[in-house]
């Protein structure tokens, strides 16, 4: 995995430039997103395996599937993964893009782990108490976990907060063994 990671920032560092350059952003999360669900498509891996196509025949296969054949940029990006024997790591690439795009901008990812399911406005209370508590914007992402037995549990970046009940019943067990 870590040496598709290697081989996959390049590209989506550059991509990543030429859509901040252009303002094209939302776009270029879209493409990729649209381009890694090609790659991941099982019949679709055979045909990048198979000897018989160019690189030519397949980029001008995932642009014709992709729905923008006639982008310039998007058919110079998809000919050069071609090119490269490369297209296997889209979904790479665009994950790897997705976090560029976060980061830039200033959107971090919360793991929130909860004792029970929230519904909308639960979720969207929590997420702006922790924006205000964190210093940032944040993308949830929520989990139901019922051993925490109230409360919930939230991790961003290297940062943790625990605000279950288990966590309050484990800080008193160990303040009463000291």
């Amino acid at each position: 995995m870590s040496e598709t990671v290697t081989i996959a920032r390049p590209y989506a560092q550059a991509v990543f430039r030429l859509a901040r350059e252009s303002s094209s952003l939302p776009l270029w999360s879209d493409r990729l997103q649209r381009l890694a669900l090609i790659a991941q498509d099982a019949d679709m891996a055979s045909v990048m395996d198979n000897p018989k196509f160019s690189a030519a025949q397949l980029a001008e296969l995932f642009l014709s599937l992709s729905g923008e054949g006639a982008d310039q940029s998007l058919g110079s990006f998809i000919g050069l993964l071609a090119e490269n024997e490369r297209l296997t790591i889209l979904p790479c690439i665009q994950e790897l893009y997705e976090q560029l795009r976060s980061a830039d901008e200033g959107i971090r990812d919360a793991q929130i782990t909860s004792a029970f399911a929230l519904d909308e406005q639960q979720l969207d209370n929590l997420t702006s108490q922790l924006e205000a508590h964190f210093g940032s914007r944040l993308r949830p992402h929520v989990e139901v976990d019922a051993t925490l037995i109230g409360g919930v549990r939230v991790a961003v970046g290297d940062q943790f907060l625990d605000l279950s009940v288990r966590g309050k019943l484990e800080t008193m067990a160990t303040a009463l063994k000291n």
